[in-house]
């Protein structure tokens, strides 16, 4: 079953202190890729207040809207990072999410999902997040980010997917799953595969995607196919 093609497809990127860079800059620089071939897509960066936003590694960057802006999006993203760590008991975040319309997409990379399953979202669902753990998380002190998401949502159906589509939630693994995840929404937005294989090849990622495209999980099996 093919979607409808959703015009001027809006997917807004949650910024925060410490936010993994890639996870946030992938998605981001794939639909400004495909903008080449239709200029209505957009993409851009939210927050909390509408101030330089340090991401990890000391990045800064500036949103182009805050929560009290209430932007019209079709897709909201959560990337990871180590500020996951505070954004999953962040009550501003939680309170913002609620209140997006049911139509807009909730989407996530890497640690991103744990905001999700803080908040119950991820009952019953599948969902994903980094597989492959830093040298903290390897530790006896610590704990691979999916089997954290594990313990946050334990009624999660937690998959080891590179990305995860469940409906109206959509989680994606680790740092760089970021691109995958921009090229399936872009999926979701309506536009067939030839128009993703063509952003993909000017991206020189082609063959990166050609080897990810099958590593998804949806809930109908039917839908992309």
């Amino acid at each position: 079953m093919e979607e409808t093609q959703i015009r001027g497809f809006r997917l807004g990127i949650y910024v925060f202190k410490d936010a993994e860079i890639i996870d946030y800059a992938a998605p981001h620089g794939v639909f400004s890729v495909a903008r080449r071939f239709d200029p209505e897509l957009d993409a851009f960066l939210i927050s909390d207040s509408m101030h330089p936003v340090q991401t990890q590694a000391g990045f800064t960057v500036m949103p182009n809207y805050s929560f009290a802006d209430r932007p019209d999006m079709d897709a909201f993203l959560i990337p990871g990072g180590f500020g996951t760590r505070q954004e999953t008991y962040n009550g501003r975040l939680h309170d913002y999410i609620t209140s997006l319309p049911q139509k807009t997409l909730l989407t996530s990379v890497c640690t991103g999902s744990w905001i999700y399953g803080n908040m119950g979202l991820l009952d019953g669902i599948p969902a994903t997040s980094r597989k492959e753990p830093d040298r903290v998380e390897a530790s006896s002190s610590g704990m691979v980010p999916i089997d954290r998401l594990a313990q946050l949502a334990p009624a999660c159906k937690i998959s080891r997917s590179r990305v995860v589509d469940s409906g109206r939630i959509i989680t994606a693994g680790g740092i760089a799953a970021g691109m995958e995840m921009g090229f399936h929404l872009l999926r979701r937005a309506g536009y067939d595969e030839s128009f993703i294989y063509e952003v993909a090849r000017v991206m020189e990622y082609h063959q990166a995607y050609e080897g990810y495209r099958e590593d998804l999980e949806i809930m109908d099996a039917n839908q992309y196919r």
